[in-house]
């Protein structure tokens, strides 16, 4: 069910609690850029540009792609009510 967008003060913390929720992180930065991208397109519709460092592990064994898509599962609905853009690195604990 698609409740609609957070006010943006609260959006860093659904990202960071959906994405500890999925991945149990051992780091997690969440850095919101909407700012950077003010007039931008894909900023009219109010959603937000995000930076993610996540390093789980979780990660292990998994290639790229794969480590961005269980990012993108674990915000799950948020990309589509919050979230316009999301930058992501993942890397397990043993690659930082």
């Amino acid at each position: 069910m698609n409740a609609g967008p957070l006010p943006r003060e609260q959006r860093v913390e659904a990202i960071r609690a959906a994405i500890e929720a999925a991945l149990a992180p051992t780091a997690l930065e969440i850095e919101d850029e909407s700012h950077r991208h003010a007039g931008h397109a894909g900023a009219l519709d109010g959603r937000g540009h995000f930076r993610v460092a996540v390093v789980s592990a979780a990660f292990a064994g998994l290639n790229p792609i794969a480590r961005h898509r269980a990012v993108y599962a674990a915000v799950g609905e948020l990309m589509t009510t919050d979230i316009h853009a999301l930058a992501i690195s993942a890397k397990t604990p043993q690659e930082v």
